[in-house]
């Protein structure tokens, strides 16, 4: 069984901010909080350590008061490379990942996603949606054990970018997110400023187009 204390939860804010006009997601106000603060605070509680990947504006990081590592790789190569960020600091068995613009994500992700990993003897969990009957991915919500770095770094050394070809080569096991009483916002991100205020709406707020 794994356990909260095995757990490292990392915030994934090391994105270029293109669909946001350029500005760095993590800062960006969500209920009084910058978005990557937002989602440390709903993590801490699931997880035993934090930090969080970042590639610009490491003060300001640096100010939520966890460890802050940008990717080793040049070039805002994607989450992977946070994940290999996430995985190459990780002083626990396991990393459980989260993106920053996301910020409603399970209270119980970590917990469910280590029974998934626990149930299917695997290395790797992420967590899915369901939607018109189809199971969707959610790979950047990712728990995975301290032992897949190799294999990543030579995932990213050989030109993948895509987080579900390379978690489904290690057997990863899926979550899904679909009990009655699930939250079916908890995995909308938000890409653009549009998005972002949908998410910080009351619901049934007609938004100005």
């Amino acid at each position: 069984m794994i356990e909260r204390a095995q757990i490292t939860g990392c915030v994934l804010a090391g994105g270029q901010g293109s669909r946001m006009g350029g500005l760095d997601k993590g800062l960006q106000p969500f209920r009084g909080l910058p978005l990557a603060q937002h989602a440390l605070q709903r993590l801490a509680p699931q997880v035993g350590a934090l930090m969080l990947n970042a590639n610009r504006n490491p003060e300001r990081y640096a100010a939520f008061g966890v460890p802050v590592w940008p990717d080793a790789i040049e070039g805002f190569a994607g989450p992977l490379a946070g994940f290999a960020a996430g995985l190459a600091h990780c002083a626990t068995p396991w990393l459980l990942t989260v993106p920053c613009d996301t910020p409603l994500f399970p209270a119980d992700l970590a917990v469910r996603l280590a029974a998934a990993a626990d149930a299917a003897g695997a290395a790797l969990a992420y967590a899915c949606t369901r939607e018109d009957g189809r199971v969707l991915p959610q790979p950047a919500f990712c728990l995975m054990h301290a032992s897949l770095l190799a294999s990543l770094e030579r995932y990213l050394a050989e030109g993948g970018r895509k987080i579900t070809p390379w978690a489904r080569a290690e057997g990863a096991a899926a979550a899904v997110f679909d009990r009655p009483g699930d939250d079916p916002t908890a995995f909308a991100n938000a890409n653009t400023p549009a998005e972002l205020a949908a998410l910080q709406a009351p619901p049934d707020t007609e938004l100005p187009r």
